[in-house]
């Protein structure tokens, strides 16, 4: 067996270990799907704008007093135990000294567009699963760009020296592995996990490793003593149904490297969002409160086909002069429920919009995902059931008859928006 991570370039070191040398003796035809991930994106991206930041412990999301969470972290930060998705309240505990600053999601979409068209050069196959990592299948591009592991380092490097921005990645046979690779490779670093590898590679990782696992599934395996990969690897398909349904027959696949299915659903990007830039800038409480319904909808239903549930909603509002705010809430239980994130939404509009001010454009994102529906204390049995059935009738004719035939009273308008997905 090929050792594991064999290569693990970081691209600040100053002579890695030649990929010509590897690729010679261990072929990488069979291990052609990259992950690449950015490296603290937004902190990363902030601090081109602002260098005297760097090495400074520096948390985006807004301010300490605010209610609400961290959208990203720099690894200075993180050593104080901040990490994304924490209430901003909690990581000024954390660190008073922390530099504390707003998102600014249209510099990170830049960006990610400049990423995204060098990631194009290397692959006609390229999939954004967020705005901060991507998938390339390198099948195929050998003759363009030597072998799949030559051509990653030199895709990572192209990255930092035409933006200036840190980057990770993983070379795997599957996409899961890539993405636990990619992971593992942090920060600016490379790691390729040979084909017949997987297996041994994720054993002895934390099951959290795992794409899809939360925490409350989780908290079930940790209670049923497997801890590790390896351990929910050796344990029978049948017993992990038993518990888990047809969650458990994905669980058993995923510890062994594989993409089914189910990894396709259940790999969920960091979050799930949708935009909606208005023809003319508006104040038009009728056509901004259709608007919120209508993105809702759309979220909530990539949601439900991911198999997720999320605990974090997001609201971006871009005003005319382009000035944009963004604010989020964490609800009490996760949930893949419209009217609850539809009220969660409502809420954080009303809050926060100046009334005076016309809006361009209105944004819906979800994130803080756990596998499944976990609708604890938000609801009662009997209006649960009745809303389960709501949105899987729902999804269904949506599927069936397009999704711009089935929508909630509140999302209809008479004017067609331009739309950004």
């Amino acid at each position: 067996m090929p050792k594991l991570a064999s290569f693990r370039a970081k691209t600040d070191s100053a002579a890695p270990e030649s990929v010509s040398s590897i690729s010679s003796t261990s072929s990488t035809s069979s291990t052609p799907i990259l992950h690449v991930d950015m490296d603290a994106f937004f902190v990363s991206c902030e601090l081109l704008d602002r260098p005297e930041l760097r090495g400074k412990p520096v948390v985006v999301g807004g301010q300490p007093d605010e209610r609400g969470i961290v959208s990203a972290a720099s690894y200075e930060a993180r050593k104080y135990g901040i990490h994304s998705a924490m209430p901003l309240r909690t990581a000024g505990r954390l660190c008073s000294h922390a530099v504390f600053l707003e998102p600014r999601h249209h510099l990170y979409s830049e960006w990610s567009d400049r990423v995204a068209a060098i990631l194009g050069k290397y692959s006609p196959i390229v999939e954004m699963a967020s705005v901060d990592e991507a998938y390339l299948d390198l099948a195929g591009t050998e003759r363009l760009h030597g072998p799949a592991l030559a051509a990653a380092d030199k895709l990572l490097r192209e990255i930092t020296a035409t933006t200036g921005l840190p980057c990770s990645a993983g070379l795997a046979r599957t996409r899961l592995v890539a993405k636990v690779a990619s992971d593992q490779a942090k920060p600016r670093g490379l790691v390729w996990v040979p084909a017949e590898s997987e297996e041994a590679f994720l054993a002895p990782l934390d099951v959290r490793r795992i794409p899809g696992i939360g925490e409350v599934t989780d908290a079930a395996l940790k209670a049923a003593g497997i801890e590790t990969v390896g351990q929910l690897a050796a344990m029978p398909r049948e017993t992990l149904e038993a518990k888990f349904g047809r969650w458990g027959a994905a669980l058993f696949r995923k510890a062994r490297g594989g993409d089914t299915y189910e990894f396709f659903v259940d790999a969920e990007p960091k979050s799930i969002s949708h935009n909606r830039t208005f023809s003319e800038d508006t104040r038009d409480p009728a056509a901004l409160d259709a608007t919120l319904s209508l993105l809702c909808q759309k979220a909530m239903k990539r949601l439900r086909e991911a198999g997720l549930s999320a605990r974090v909603v997001t609201v971006t509002i871009r005003y005319a002069g382009f000035e944009t705010i963004t604010r989020a809430h964490t609800l009490r239980e996760a949930t893949h429920l419209d009217p609850i994130v539809f009220d969660a939404v409502k809420k954080l509009f009303e809050r926060h919009r100046d009334r005076a001010r016309k809006v361009r454009l209105l944004g819906v994102a979800l994130s803080s995902f756990t596998h499944g529906g976990e609708q604890l204390d938000l609801l009662d049995a009997s209006r649960r059931e009745k809303l389960e059935r709501l949105a899987q009738a729902n999804d269904a004719l949506r599927d069936r008859f397009g999704f711009s035939k089935i929508q909630f009273g509140g999302s209809v308008t008479k004017a067609r928006e331009e739309e950004k997905e």
